[in-house]
């Protein structure tokens, strides 16, 4: 029974780390494109990057970025909750033979 708890922290820390690591990747291409268009040679390239980041945030969200920037994180919350609980079955299915 004392392995439900570390179970649960281990799930938990899981679907946050999931969640964030996608989702600041995105924040941080957005913010990097945004700022390419400050240096004026760059203007066209930042604007391309751009538009190119929403348009396929524009796909997963039905029209709304932010909502495909949602939808992006929790598939990839799901996915390492799934990888995480295969990861504990192997480890007891290991340690039990």
């Amino acid at each position: 029974m004392k392995l439900a708890p570390s179970l649960m922290t281990s799930l938990f820390l899981t679907a946050t780390i999931s969640f964030a690591l996608p989702v600041t990747l995105i924040l941080l291409l957005l913010g990097f494109s945004f700022l390419l268009g400050f240096v004026p040679s760059l203007l066209v390239l930042g604007n391309g990057i751009n538009n190119a980041i929403l348009e396929f945030l524009l796909v997963f969200g039905n029209g709304k970025p932010l909502l495909g920037m949602l939808t992006i994180g929790l598939t990839s919350t799901v996915a390492g909750i799934l990888f995480d609980i295969f990861n504990f079955y192997r480890y007891q299915s290991l340690r039990d033979s």
